[in-house]
């Protein structure tokens, strides 16, 4: 069988550097517009990409494949990079981390055990121990790479629920599962937290009974004097609190929650504090706003994802704990993958510490990025988005047409067009024409924004994690949303 990998045979090498040339030019071929997005709606989609079969009775071979993908596939990708993008907390990629991708497809890693990634392992071990001291962890910290923040946050509940219930309950839940006690093991986040932290539960069993969600306040972040009251009602009902989880970053409006406050009070119940920074860990690179998450040393594990307002490739994050023997929790040994022998003499196995066994070198991305942009250009990176969403603010703040949720701490703006009728504002109106808004601009201009719910009202959202976006360009899309919402008022 002739090249199908890369090798050391000259032909192999030169079919993979055919390949990669032909891919790298008909995806600059596609990239002819900075619009986000070609238009198509769902049921066009599904016309344009349908085949027979996608797997013939013959194979069409490198160039028919191709394209078949330049004609249906690369055309109406969405393109993040894109300063008509601004959904989600889904970026771009940075050049130099999509060239990192490359060299991980290629030699495809394995970071399990250290006989499957050598220099691969060494290099995540390398990156987690600063990014430890990066948010002012000591030496007895830890970490270990995760496929995204949902997975980020379970494994820090599961460390947390096994730390608790070994010191508090005496009880190992590792060797001998989920009793009836368990069962009365409360967590406490934000009402408006992901929901990685009800789906963490159902895995482990402790139900969405186990997920107490606290109310915010005025700016969107968890209220103490409720949590304090929560957990205070439950230990009276025979519930036990084990775990806060603070948000540093909500998905919809970017707020932060009172990590100093919530670190007393995990203290004072002898709780675990997780911090869910999967969207505002990225603010630690900026030289401005740093101190916004410079207390993040105060909770016993933090989620780091780099795939968010690190702009880097899906996918890349991180779990750091704060006390590295928590990690025990996941240890099971298997003579084919973690031998205790080898271990002993130096070779260090990472799935003792990950919820996969077979994961991708994903730190490679940040290794990367860091040492060639440096301190200096992450700041201008972060400080940038950060600083355009206090300036669309401002201007959405001043004009009579719209309303916005709450001041952004981060780089996420939430705002709706209000509908008013003889001077008093018609809200089923207003949430119609704010959900056809974003509708026209995704199919008819190739824009894309959010949309969510706030106080039971329809908002849209601007995720400004791209530094490419300008004031102009901000400018320009409110006076297009302007038009369209006026355009739909009239209709």
């Amino acid at each position: 069988m002739e090249n199908i990998f890369l090798t050391n045979k000259e032909s192999d090498k030169e079919l993979y550097k055919k390949i990669i040339s032909q891919t790298s030019e008909a995806i600059l071929n596609t990239f002819d517009s900075d619009k986000a997005y070609s238009g198509p709606t769902p049921e066009e989609l599904k016309s344009i990409i349908h085949q027979a079969s996608i797997l013939p009775e013959k194979g069409l071979g490198w160039e028919k494949a191709l394209e078949l993908t330049k004609e249906k596939i690369l055309p109406n990708l969405l393109k993040p990079s894109s300063t008509d993008y601004m959904a989600h907390l889904h970026g771009s990629s940075l050049l130099e981390t999509i060239a990192a991708e490359l060299i991980i497809s290629t030699f495809n890693q394995s970071m399990d055990s250290w006989d499957q990634s050598p220099v691969a392992t060494e290099i995540e071990v390398e990156v987690i121990n600063h990014l430890c001291k990066l948010y002012g962890y000591n030496d007895n910290s830890d970490g270990v790479f995760t496929s995204g923040g949902s997975q980020s946050n379970q494994t820090a509940i599961i460390l947390a629920r096994d730390s608790f219930c070994n010191k508090e309950l005496n009880y190992d839940i590792k060797k001998y599962g989920v009793n009836e006690k368990c069962l009365k093991l409360r967590m406490y986040t934000s009402e408006i937290s992901h929901f990685s932290m009800e789906k963490s539960a159902h895995i482990l069993g402790l139900g969405y009974q186990s997920v107490v969600k606290v109310p915010v306040d005025k700016n969107k972040r968890m209220d103490i004097s409720l949590l304090e009251k929560l957990i205070a009602e439950d230990i009276e009902k025979g519930n036990i609190p084990f775990l806060i989880v603070g948000t540093v970053g909500t998905t919809d409006f970017g707020s932060i929650d009172n990590i100093e406050k919530l670190s007393e009070i995990a203290k004072r119940n002898k709780m675990w504090l997780h911090a869910d920074a999967a969207y505002g860990s990225g603010v630690i690179l900026s030289d401005k706003y740093s101190n916004l998450v410079s207390n993040l040393n105060l909770c016993d594990s933090i989620t780091v994802d780099f795939h968010k307002m690190f702009v880097m490739p899906i996918s890349c994050s991180a779990v750091l704990i704060k006390n590295k023997d928590d990690f025990n929790a996941l240890t099971i040994h298997a003579d084919y993958l973690n031998r205790e022998e080898d271990e002993e003499d130096g070779y260090t196995n990472l799935v003792d510490k990950s919820l996969q066994t077979t994961r991708r070198f994903d730190a490679l991305k940040v290794w990367i990025s860091f040492q060639m942009r440096g301190k200096d250009g992450w700041a201008k990176i972060i400080n940038t988005s950060i600083e355009n969403a206090a300036y669309l603010y401002s201007i959405l703040e001043k004009d009579s047409d719209f309303e916005t949720a709450v001041k952004p701490e981060i780089s996420s703006v939430v705002f709706r067009f209000v509908y008013k009728d003889n001077n008093s504002e018609n809200p089923e109106r207003s949430d119609f024409i704010n959900k056809k808004v974003r509708r026209s601009l995704i199919h008819s201009y190739g824009t894309v924004i959010g949309q969510t719910v706030s106080d039971g009202k329809v908002f849209l959202k601007f995720t400004l994690l791209n530094p490419l976006i300008t004031h102009e360009k901000l400018d320009n899309l409110v006076s297009l949303i302007k038009k369209l919402s006026h355009d739909q008022a009239d209709n």
